[in-house]
């Protein structure tokens, strides 16, 4: 069955003159890189949500040893989430073409027999199994987060968080075992012999720098069509592959890019009205209910960031004004200059991060607002009017919208 050049066990089946190992192995460098970085920024993502600061902002709560890393997310600079999601979900996409060039290359290994020649082969084989299945798993299930088409089974949180240890284990094992192989084949001009060159050959149609050349204007046109969910005006047009990048959120000063709009959180405007609409503060001195009349006669301040969602889009520094939450906190019973973490709860119903928790640093920083306003008017029903949290540097999940309820003390 293996001389057999009617079966894909055969050398002689995959007959393309393009595989060989420095083919494979400039592909594999590009990929050691940017797997790198997006395992990275992916990890530095999940911080981002403090995860082990409250159980509501944890999705995945068996991670044990796996959340070694989680810190307290600073508020500075605060365009880190903007850049660090940017840079995840653009650098992901842009990569695709090397993947699956990557994955064709090798693809006669797949299916060559036997299957395991010693321990040492059958664990390679092992590996490579992990590491193709992780990488298609991680990639197919981050563009469906990208295009909120949630097809797959069960949280895309836990899914993509532990599929990648999955895949990066299996890519860190594979690595140790192809890098010394793959500089090699980088330095000799000749090809070298081994089973990914056909001993039957077909007439080549592309030099195997032409495929390059291929591959990388693939990954220059998947670039060119995601990055501009990153930046407002005519740039985000061109991001034709990103939800976000074509819609119209408007004119105006509350017209920049929104993710969930008033409606589809279910917010009904009867509840969101000036006599309806309160917003309940506790704290140890006790519980306060506030109108956002009440809330626009303290002293207003403003902020100038951004809002960065986690499907990689995200807009220039908007002028937020309203009142500072250490401000908030000191009404109900805490120091404005040391206040503790907060709960917080929105009008919206339905939903993963309906509710939310903030690291007490996040509501220290002076930046920190319950807005009430964005550039010069009044926050837009799909903004979270009639108040709605900015926090620097913070996921734009965690900027409730549609806020109800605020609990200060130390979660």
């Amino acid at each position: 069955m293996r001389d057999d050049p009617r079966l894909p066990s055969s050398p002689g089946f995959w007959r393309s003159p393009l595989r060989g190992p420095r083919f494979t192995s400039v592909l594999g460098l590009v990929l050691l890189v940017g797997i790198t970085v997006l395992f990275v920024t992916g990890l530095v993502s999940y911080a981002a949500y403090n995860p082990d600061l409250s159980r509501v902002n944890d999705k995945t709560p068996d991670k044990g040893i796996l959340g070694f890393y989680l810190f307290a997310w600073p508020t500075n600079p605060h365009w880190l989430y903007r850049l660090n999601q940017g840079v995840h979900v653009t650098l992901g996409v842009t990569l695709i073409p090397v993947l699956l060039a990557k994955l064709w290359s090798v693809i006669p290994r797949l299916f060559a027999l036997p299957p395991a020649r010693s321990l040492a082969h059958a664990l390679e084989r092992i590996s490579l199994l992990l590491l193709v299945g992780g990488a298609l798993f991680e990639f197919v299930t981050g563009v469906l987060n990208v295009q909120l088409d949630y097809v797959f089974p069960g949280s895309f949180y836990p899914l993509h968080f532990y599929g990648a240890w999955v895949f990066f284990a299996a890519f860190l094992a594979h690595v140790l075992l192809k890098m010394p192989l793959a500089l090699r084949n980088l330095r000799h001009l000749r090809e070298e012999e081994n089973d990914l060159v056909t001993p039957r050959p077909a007439a080549p149609t592309v030099s195997r720098r032409g495929a390059l050349w291929f591959v990388g204007g693939g990954s220059l046109l998947l670039f060119a069509t995601t990055v501009g969910q990153n930046f407002d005006g005519l740039l985000r047009r061109t991001a034709l592959l990103a939800p976000h990048g074509g819609g119209d959120p408007g004119s105006g000063p509350n017209g920049f890019q929104i993710n969930k709009t008033a409606a589809y959180a279910g917010i009904d405007k009867a509840e969101t009205g000036e006599e309806a609409w309160r917003l309940v503060v506790t704290g140890p001195a006790g519980t306060v209910r506030l109108s956002r009349e009440q809330l626009a006669g303290f002293p207003l301040h403003s902020s100038a960031l951004p809002i960065a969602c986690v499907e990689g889009w995200s807009t220039s520094d908007q002028w937020w004004r309203g009142v500072r939450l250490r401000d908030l906190a000191a009404l109900v019973g805490y120091d404005a200059d040391d206040p503790p973490d907060v709960f917080v709860e929105s009008l919206q119903r339905r939903g993963a991060f309906r509710s939310a928790a903030l690291r007490a640093n996040q509501v220290a920083d002076p930046r920190s607002l319950l807005a009430l306003y964005v550039n010069g008017e009044e926050l837009s029903p799909d903004h979270g009017y009639p108040a709605r949290i900015i926090v620097p540097a913070a996921p734009g999940v965690l900027n409730t919208k549609w806020v109800a309820r605020m609990a200060f003390g130390d979660l």
